[in-house]
């Protein structure tokens, strides 16, 4: 009898064990759970249970790369078990090994056919791939499966989100948040679409449920600070929110770098950029042809990448990098401890608090120069950030209080944008052959607020025969289409004086400025990509004068284009300028065909210059740091 009792308990824990295990894990003690069911699976190393379990609690603690060998284990043990398979799937999509994932999702359904949850995760994986329309069908299937299921409305809304079908994604974030109200990422994720829609106090009162109801959830924070950088700005309580955020991440962090292993060897300076849009994103656009510039300097390009897309852009600039990382799956302590080991210098964070951002990683100050640049518009808030890379437009000393960062300022342009590789020549002033002017704007319609459209309500007014041509994937939308042309009826223009237009191919995008005369950039979030598309297509664009850095950019634009007549200094200007350069069709006209040629040899156009502006700036902030590492030791 003590024999048989004997060889049962090598065959398997005890029951209280595994009551204890069950216990921690759905109290969420997942540090306990975690010692206790690694504890089983190497007195038990067959018990497939213990391994299912320590797969999900090492995910939850952040340690994807171990959740997925144990996860493995516990599907190699019972290759029938559906949730194994399901949880597999989910770590190795986390991983960014986005088609093991989709075929072992597929294969948990193919178990168990109405596994609610794993049509659902397939649906992610999907979406993750770009398979949009697989991926909706996926998750509708997860909802027709299971009608409560809030986490499967919210990824819905994030699928048809993507698709551009924003009045359903509301509709599937507001259901999300009515079977669980405290769904803090429904709320924050309908912030986002209330403000692609232009209802920005909705989407402020949004993203701060989504922090109230979790308070470390930097993702909501970022989204928050995103829209007051670019829609409501007011200098001081704007950096007391980034600051707020810089503290909030920085409580995670349990011992930041103080000494760093590349200090003493810096003949070749490692720099590192940590971004998700090193790909076809205005931060692609505004990096390949810079990058191609490094190569004769003294510098190691490292990329950290924060998602696992790639495009023909990205492996366009990738040989421009000497060391090309993902970061995917990767926590934010042992991505810091990644970088540090690398031995990076200076570190560039490339998105601020946009989509995708890894800021937490910042906060362990891996490198010992740490920059903000490019990707973002103002503040990150993070204290162990030193710089924000500017020029004396966007970022002019006499608003240093606007940032938590140095400003370090490039002699021009803070940016260079790439020529694009279309073969698309401008063609000659529409007006002349329209016999009527029209304006033109292919920014994204969250930017056209009610303010924008009473002024160009303005400028239509005063040049009766003018038209307003406006180009957005949203307008592909119908409801969209109508509120555009009810919020400029209002203002007294029918909707014969608009022309709104949906999405293209790049190329075509491109070429669609052939039917525009004058761009005009929205204030206070101008155009930056969208000018320097336009300015190289040969129109010229009328901005405003702003008072915060995104408010700058259009300055910065059209000064490092030989263009700063173009900038108005008030909403009376803006409207003036309009008018008479509306009326000057010959001077468009020679101004159009000489545009092109003009802008190229400027600085926002000029890697070379830009990119000899930039290692002196890298340069002076490592030694600068050299000197006061000295003062200090």
């Amino acid at each position: 009898m003590f024999m048989k009792k004997f060889h049962a308990n090598i065959l398997e824990p005890s029951q209280q064990q595994l009551d204890d295990l069950l216990e921690y894990y759905q109290t969420k003690q997942y540090d306990d759970a975690e010692k206790l069911s690694v504890s089983i699976t190497e007195e038990f190393p067959k018990h497939q249970f213990a391994w299912k379990v320590l797969a999900i609690v090492l995910k939850q603690n952040g340690r994807i790369n171990e959740s997925l060998i144990a996860s493995q284990k516990s599907v190699q043990l019972d290759l029938h078990d559906a949730e194994a398979r399901n949880n597999l799937g989910n770590t190795l999509k986390e991983l960014g090994k986005l088609d093991e994932s989709e075929a072992s999702l597929r294969q948990a359904i193919e178990l168990k056919p109405d596994f609610a949850e794993a049509h659902n995760n397939l649906g992610v994986t999907l979406k993750a791939q770009g398979k949009l329309n697989e991926a909706e069908v996926s998750c509708r299937q997860a909802i027709k499966l299971k009608p409560d299921y809030a986490k499967a409305y919210n990824h819905l809304g994030v699928i048809l989100q993507k698709l551009g079908r924003l009045n359903e994604a509301e509709a599937s974030y507001r259901q999300a948040m009515k079977l669980k109200p405290n769904y803090a990422e429904a709320h924050s994720n309908l912030g986002v679409i209330l403000q692609k829609l232009g209802r920005l106090n909705e989407a402020e009162a949004s993203y701060r449920q989504a922090m109230k109801l979790k308070p470390d959830y930097a993702e909501a924070h970022s989204n928050l600070l995103f829209l007051y950088s670019g829609f409501m700005y007011e200098s001081s309580h704007y950096l007391k929110k980034a600051r707020e955020y810089g503290q909030q991440i920085a409580k995670s962090v349990v011992s930041k770098y103080s000494t760093w292993l590349c200090v003493g060897n810096t003949k070749i300076l490692r720099v590192g950029m940590v971004s998700g849009d090193l790909k076809n994103h205005p931060v692609g656009y505004f990096l390949e042809e810079f990058l191609n510039q490094l190569d004769e300097f003294d510098f190691e390009l490292y990329a950290y990448t924060t998602q696992s897309n790639e495009d023909d852009l990205t492996l366009r600039i990738k040989p421009g990098f000497t060391r090309w990382k993902s970061l995917v799956g990767i926590s934010d302590v042992d991505a810091a401890d990644h970088i540090y080991n690398d031995g990076i210098h200076i570190l560039i964070d490339l998105s601020g608090h946009t989509a995708q951002n890894r800021l937490p990683i910042f906060a362990w100050k891996p490198a010992p120069v740490q920059i903000s640049w490019l990707g973002y518009f103002a503040s990150t808030g993070v204290a162990e950030i030193d710089y924000i890379l500017g020029d004396p437009y966007v970022t002019p000393t006499e608003e240093a209080n606007h940032f938590s960062e140095k400003i370090w300022q490039l002699p021009e342009s803070y940016i260079c944008f790439t020529e694009p590789e279309v073969d698309i020549d401008v063609v000659s002033l529409p007006a002349l052959d329209k016999k009527k002017v029209t304006f033109g704007c292919f920014n994204k319609i969250a930017r056209i607020t009610d303010p924008v459209v009473r002024v160009w309500s303005e400028i239509l007014h005063a040049v009766p025969t003018a038209v307003l041509f406006l180009k957005d994937k949203n307008f592909e939308v119908e409801s969209i289409r109508e509120s555009f042309y009810d919020r400029f009826k209002v203002n007294g223009i029918q909707k014969d004086r608009l022309i709104l237009e949906g999405q293209s191919p790049r190329s075509k995008y491109l070429a669609a400025y052939n039917r525009v005369d004058i761009a005009l950039s929205p204030f206070p979030y101008g155009g930056g990509t969208t000018s320097a598309e336009g300015l190289w297509m040969g129109v010229p664009v009328i901005t405003m004068q702003g008072n915060h850095f995104l408010s700058h950019l259009g300055e910065s634009i059209a000064n490092n284009t030989g263009l700063s007549d173009w900038i108005a200094v008030d909403e009376e200007d803006y409207v003036a300028k309009a008018i008479a350069f509306s009326t000057d069709l010959e001077g468009l006209e020679k101004l159009r065909s000489r545009l092109r040629a003009q802008v190229l040899s400027r600085p926002l156009f000029d890697a070379e210059r830009f990119a000899n502006h930039f290692k002196n700036a890298l340069r002076g902030m490592w030694k600068r740091f050299e000197e006061r590492d000295k003062s200090n030791s």
